[in-house]
Protein backbone atom coordinates (compact mmCIF):
# COMPACT_ATOMS: atom_id res chain seq x y z
CA UNK A 1 0.00 0.00 0.00
CA UNK A 2 2.64 2.20 1.03
CA UNK A 3 5.02 1.50 -2.28
CA UNK A 4 1.50 2.36 -4.09
CA UNK A 5 1.64 5.52 -2.81
CA UNK A 6 4.82 6.49 -3.48
CA UNK A 7 4.66 5.79 -6.76
CA UNK A 8 1.80 6.99 -7.46
CA UNK A 9 3.20 10.08 -5.98
CA UNK A 10 6.60 9.76 -8.17
CA UNK A 11 4.08 9.63 -11.21
CA UNK A 12 1.94 12.98 -10.24
CA UNK A 13 5.31 14.92 -10.09
CA UNK A 14 6.43 13.83 -12.95
CA UNK A 15 3.36 14.98 -14.81
CA UNK A 16 3.52 18.05 -13.18
CA UNK A 17 7.04 18.56 -14.03
CA UNK A 18 6.18 17.99 -17.79
CA UNK A 19 3.22 20.05 -17.93
CA UNK A 20 4.99 23.26 -16.72
CA UNK A 21 8.00 22.71 -18.65
CA UNK A 22 5.41 22.84 -21.92
CA UNK A 23 3.56 25.70 -20.60
CA UNK A 24 7.13 27.49 -19.91
CA UNK A 25 8.90 26.55 -23.24
CA UNK A 26 8.30 29.95 -25.67
CA UNK A 27 6.37 29.23 -29.16
CA UNK A 28 8.46 30.42 -32.19
CA UNK A 29 6.62 33.64 -33.19
CA UNK A 30 5.71 34.28 -36.80
CA UNK A 31 8.68 36.21 -37.56
CA UNK A 32 11.03 33.88 -36.21
CA UNK A 33 9.64 31.27 -38.45
CA UNK A 34 9.85 32.92 -41.59
CA UNK A 35 12.98 35.75 -41.65
CA UNK A 36 15.87 34.20 -42.96
CA UNK A 37 19.55 34.06 -42.09
CA UNK A 38 22.67 35.63 -43.57
CA UNK A 39 24.45 33.37 -45.60
CA UNK A 40 27.06 33.21 -48.12
CA UNK A 41 26.73 29.25 -49.41
CA UNK A 42 28.80 26.62 -50.31
CA UNK A 43 29.39 26.04 -53.98
CA UNK A 44 26.54 24.79 -55.90
CA UNK A 45 25.84 22.89 -59.15
CA UNK A 46 22.07 23.52 -61.37
CA UNK A 47 22.44 21.93 -64.61
CA UNK A 48 25.41 21.29 -65.25
CA UNK A 49 27.22 24.91 -64.04
CA UNK A 50 28.57 24.89 -60.67
CA UNK A 51 28.32 28.27 -59.02
CA UNK A 52 30.80 29.91 -56.38
CA UNK A 53 29.07 32.59 -54.13
CA UNK A 54 31.31 34.40 -52.12
CA UNK A 55 31.50 38.26 -50.72
CA UNK A 56 31.52 40.75 -53.54
CA UNK A 57 31.25 43.98 -51.95
CA UNK A 58 32.19 45.77 -54.96
CA UNK A 59 30.19 43.52 -57.30
CA UNK A 60 28.43 46.10 -60.41
CA UNK A 61 27.38 44.20 -63.49
CA UNK A 62 24.86 44.45 -66.79
CA UNK A 63 22.79 42.57 -68.06
CA UNK A 64 19.37 40.77 -68.64
CA UNK A 65 16.81 40.44 -65.78
CA UNK A 66 13.90 38.22 -65.80
CA UNK A 67 11.46 37.85 -62.96
CA UNK A 68 9.30 35.12 -60.88
CA UNK A 69 6.25 35.06 -58.75
CA UNK A 70 2.80 33.47 -58.60
CA UNK A 71 4.67 29.30 -59.01
CA UNK A 72 7.06 30.17 -55.75
CA UNK A 73 4.62 32.58 -53.79
CA UNK A 74 4.76 31.92 -50.16
CA UNK A 75 7.40 28.98 -50.40
CA UNK A 76 10.68 29.15 -48.90
CA UNK A 77 13.57 31.09 -50.47
CA UNK A 78 17.45 30.18 -49.88
CA UNK A 79 17.73 31.58 -47.04
CA UNK A 80 14.80 30.42 -45.47
CA UNK A 81 12.52 33.06 -45.62
CA UNK A 82 9.07 32.91 -47.35
CA UNK A 83 9.21 34.21 -50.87
CA UNK A 84 6.59 37.53 -51.12
CA UNK A 85 6.06 37.96 -54.95
CA UNK A 86 4.34 41.50 -53.62
CA UNK A 87 8.11 42.27 -51.57
CA UNK A 88 10.60 44.11 -53.51
CA UNK A 89 12.91 40.96 -53.74
CA UNK A 90 15.20 39.15 -55.60
CA UNK A 91 17.36 35.81 -56.85
CA UNK A 92 21.09 36.08 -57.73
CA UNK A 93 23.60 33.36 -58.18
CA UNK A 94 26.42 34.39 -55.93
CA UNK A 95 26.03 37.18 -54.00
CA UNK A 96 25.37 36.32 -49.64
CA UNK A 97 21.84 36.69 -49.05
CA UNK A 98 20.42 38.72 -47.77
CA UNK A 99 21.94 42.01 -49.37
CA UNK A 100 20.22 45.04 -50.86
CA UNK A 101 21.40 45.83 -54.18
CA UNK A 102 20.46 48.70 -56.36
CA UNK A 103 18.56 47.50 -60.23
CA UNK A 104 18.35 50.11 -63.00
CA UNK A 105 16.23 49.06 -66.03
CA UNK A 106 18.66 51.14 -68.80
CA UNK A 107 15.99 50.90 -70.88
CA UNK A 108 13.61 53.40 -69.37
CA UNK A 109 15.79 54.67 -66.40
CA UNK A 110 13.40 53.18 -63.43
CA UNK A 111 15.74 52.23 -60.29
CA UNK A 112 14.46 50.46 -57.34
CA UNK A 113 16.79 48.78 -54.31
CA UNK A 114 15.85 45.34 -53.64
CA UNK A 115 16.09 42.89 -51.10
CA UNK A 116 18.43 39.61 -52.88
CA UNK A 117 16.69 36.98 -50.52
CA UNK A 118 17.11 33.42 -52.90
CA UNK A 119 19.11 31.88 -55.54
CA UNK A 120 18.67 32.41 -59.51
CA UNK A 121 18.22 32.55 -62.33
CA UNK A 122 19.26 29.52 -63.87
CA UNK A 123 18.64 30.56 -67.29
CA UNK A 124 21.65 31.32 -69.58
CA UNK A 125 21.96 34.73 -70.21
CA UNK A 126 20.14 36.24 -67.39
CA UNK A 127 22.16 38.26 -63.75
CA UNK A 128 18.69 38.71 -61.42
CA UNK A 129 15.53 37.11 -61.16
CA UNK A 130 13.17 39.79 -59.73
CA UNK A 131 9.73 39.31 -57.89
CA UNK A 132 7.06 40.73 -59.65
CA UNK A 133 6.28 43.49 -57.90
CA UNK A 134 10.02 44.77 -58.17
CA UNK A 135 9.51 43.66 -62.11
CA UNK A 136 6.17 45.67 -62.34
CA UNK A 137 7.75 48.76 -61.06
CA UNK A 138 10.87 48.69 -63.08
CA UNK A 139 8.62 47.84 -66.35
CA UNK A 140 9.75 45.01 -67.01
CA UNK A 141 6.69 42.20 -66.41
CA UNK A 142 5.01 42.88 -69.75
CA UNK A 143 8.55 42.17 -71.51
CA UNK A 144 9.53 39.46 -69.59
CA UNK A 145 12.84 40.92 -70.07
CA UNK A 146 15.27 43.77 -69.73
CA UNK A 147 18.54 45.36 -69.78
CA UNK A 148 19.41 46.58 -66.32
CA UNK A 149 22.28 47.48 -64.22
CA UNK A 150 22.51 45.65 -60.96
CA UNK A 151 24.96 46.95 -57.56
CA UNK A 152 25.69 46.30 -54.65
CA UNK A 153 25.00 48.59 -51.74
CA UNK A 154 25.40 46.59 -48.53
CA UNK A 155 24.36 43.54 -46.18
CA UNK A 156 21.06 43.34 -44.64
CA UNK A 157 21.60 40.92 -41.86
CA UNK A 158 19.23 41.29 -38.63
CA UNK A 159 17.71 44.56 -40.73
CA UNK A 160 13.82 44.72 -41.80
CA UNK A 161 13.60 45.73 -45.00
CA UNK A 162 10.44 47.27 -46.79
CA UNK A 163 7.72 45.71 -48.98
CA UNK A 164 5.64 47.92 -51.48
CA UNK A 165 2.76 47.95 -50.50
CA UNK A 166 2.29 44.26 -49.59
CA UNK A 167 -1.22 42.48 -49.23
CA UNK A 168 0.20 39.09 -47.91
CA UNK A 169 -0.88 38.18 -44.41
CA UNK A 170 1.96 39.98 -41.91
CA UNK A 171 3.47 36.54 -41.36
CA UNK A 172 4.29 35.81 -44.47
CA UNK A 173 6.58 38.20 -45.91
CA UNK A 174 31.80 32.75 -59.70
CA UNK A 175 33.93 34.55 -60.53
CA UNK A 176 33.21 38.58 -60.03
CA UNK A 177 32.38 40.30 -63.71
CA UNK A 178 34.36 43.23 -64.43
CA UNK A 179 32.53 46.57 -64.01
CA UNK A 180 31.42 48.26 -67.07
CA UNK A 181 33.66 50.92 -68.64
CA UNK A 182 33.97 53.07 -71.37
CA UNK A 183 34.45 51.81 -74.72
CA UNK A 184 38.03 53.48 -75.70
CA UNK A 185 37.82 54.31 -79.79
CA UNK A 186 39.98 56.41 -82.64
CA UNK A 187 38.28 58.64 -84.79
CA UNK A 188 39.03 58.51 -88.84
CA UNK A 189 38.49 61.36 -90.77
CA UNK A 190 36.17 60.32 -93.77
CA UNK A 191 38.14 59.74 -96.97
CA UNK A 192 38.36 62.52 -99.76
CA UNK A 193 35.14 63.78 -101.36
CA UNK A 194 33.24 62.62 -98.40
CA UNK A 195 30.87 64.17 -96.20
CA UNK A 196 30.79 63.46 -92.37
CA UNK A 197 26.94 62.91 -91.46
CA UNK A 198 25.71 65.25 -88.34
CA UNK A 199 25.51 63.16 -85.10
CA UNK A 200 22.27 61.21 -84.19
CA UNK A 201 19.88 62.73 -81.94
CA UNK A 202 18.71 60.26 -79.73
CA UNK A 203 14.79 61.06 -78.12
CA UNK A 204 13.78 59.03 -75.62
CA UNK A 205 10.44 58.99 -73.96
CA UNK A 206 10.49 58.27 -70.47
CA UNK A 207 7.22 56.45 -68.88
CA UNK A 208 4.64 57.95 -66.47
CA UNK A 209 5.46 58.56 -62.97
CA UNK A 210 4.56 55.49 -60.63
CA UNK A 211 3.13 56.52 -57.51
CA UNK A 212 4.88 59.25 -55.63
CA UNK A 213 5.01 57.68 -52.32
CA UNK A 214 6.42 54.26 -54.18
CA UNK A 215 9.76 53.64 -54.18
CA UNK A 216 11.03 54.07 -57.42
CA UNK A 217 13.12 56.35 -58.94
CA UNK A 218 13.18 58.39 -62.48
CA UNK A 219 17.51 58.26 -63.22
CA UNK A 220 18.47 59.38 -66.40
CA UNK A 221 19.62 56.81 -69.37
CA UNK A 222 22.13 58.11 -71.32
CA UNK A 223 21.81 56.70 -75.64
CA UNK A 224 20.48 53.25 -76.87
CA UNK A 225 21.63 50.47 -74.90
CA UNK A 226 22.89 47.77 -76.82
CA UNK A 227 23.61 44.35 -76.15
CA UNK A 228 26.69 42.00 -76.96
CA UNK A 229 28.31 38.12 -75.95
CA UNK A 230 31.62 38.93 -74.72
CA UNK A 231 33.72 35.74 -75.14
CA UNK A 232 36.46 37.20 -72.41
CA UNK A 233 38.46 40.09 -71.88
CA UNK A 234 42.61 39.67 -71.49
CA UNK A 235 45.26 42.04 -70.07
CA UNK A 236 47.32 41.12 -72.96
CA UNK A 237 46.10 41.94 -77.10
CA UNK A 238 47.70 39.29 -78.50
CA UNK A 239 45.44 36.95 -76.55
CA UNK A 240 42.40 38.78 -77.54
CA UNK A 241 43.38 38.96 -81.43
CA UNK A 242 43.78 35.37 -81.12
CA UNK A 243 40.22 34.64 -79.79
CA UNK A 244 38.67 37.04 -82.44
CA UNK A 245 40.43 35.07 -85.30
CA UNK A 246 38.89 31.85 -83.48
CA UNK A 247 35.48 33.19 -83.07
CA UNK A 248 35.53 34.20 -86.89
CA UNK A 249 36.99 30.61 -87.92
CA UNK A 250 33.49 29.04 -85.50
CA UNK A 251 30.86 31.01 -87.87
CA UNK A 252 30.49 34.00 -86.59
CA UNK A 253 30.46 37.53 -88.52
CA UNK A 254 34.11 39.39 -88.80
CA UNK A 255 32.42 42.72 -88.74
CA UNK A 256 30.33 41.59 -85.76
CA UNK A 257 33.33 40.56 -83.11
CA UNK A 258 35.35 43.28 -82.02
CA UNK A 259 37.90 43.90 -79.78
CA UNK A 260 36.81 46.87 -76.90
CA UNK A 261 39.69 48.21 -74.64
CA UNK A 262 38.62 49.46 -70.66
CA UNK A 263 40.17 50.55 -68.07
CA UNK A 264 39.06 48.76 -64.69
CA UNK A 265 40.61 50.08 -61.70
CA UNK A 266 43.72 51.55 -63.57
CA UNK A 267 44.43 48.43 -65.28
CA UNK A 268 43.39 48.13 -69.42
CA UNK A 269 41.68 44.95 -70.86
CA UNK A 270 41.42 43.84 -74.08
CA UNK A 271 37.55 42.62 -74.40
CA UNK A 272 36.47 40.19 -77.16
CA UNK A 273 32.53 41.17 -77.89
CA UNK A 274 29.93 40.15 -80.66
CA UNK A 275 27.60 42.52 -81.88
CA UNK A 276 25.64 45.36 -81.23
CA UNK A 277 23.20 42.25 -81.05
CA UNK A 278 19.68 43.81 -81.42
CA UNK A 279 17.25 41.16 -79.92
CA UNK A 280 17.15 39.04 -76.55
CA UNK A 281 16.72 36.36 -78.84
CA UNK A 282 19.77 36.76 -80.67
CA UNK A 283 21.64 37.56 -77.93
CA UNK A 284 20.53 33.88 -76.45
CA UNK A 285 21.38 32.75 -79.49
CA UNK A 286 24.79 33.94 -79.95
CA UNK A 287 25.41 32.98 -76.46
CA UNK A 288 24.65 29.59 -77.22
CA UNK A 289 26.85 29.03 -79.87
CA UNK A 290 29.99 30.86 -78.17
CA UNK A 291 29.53 28.52 -74.85
CA UNK A 292 29.16 25.33 -77.19
CA UNK A 293 31.97 26.19 -78.62
CA UNK A 294 33.62 26.03 -75.21
CA UNK A 295 34.01 29.63 -73.95
CA UNK A 296 33.19 28.87 -70.72
CA UNK A 297 33.50 32.79 -69.26
CA UNK A 298 30.83 33.69 -72.09
CA UNK A 299 28.20 36.54 -70.81
CA UNK A 300 25.49 38.73 -71.97
CA UNK A 301 26.93 42.33 -71.12
CA UNK A 302 24.81 45.92 -72.01
CA UNK A 303 26.81 48.78 -72.92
Amino acid sequence: MGQARLRYGLTALIVTLFIVACETTPKPTPSQSSSGNYKIGTPYKVAGGWYYPKEQPNYSETGLASWYGPNFHGKPTANGEIFDQNALTAAHKTLPMPVKVRVTNLENGRQIDVRVNDRGPFVKGRIIDLSSKAADLLGIKGKGTAMVKVEYLGRLDNESFYSAKPVTPAGQKQVASAPVAAVSSDDLSPPPGAAEAAPRTVVRAQPSAPDSDGPVRQVPVSGNPHMYVQAAAFLYRDNAVKLQGKLVAEGHDRSAVRIDTASVDGTQFYRVRIGPLQTVASADTTLDQVLGAGHSGARIVID
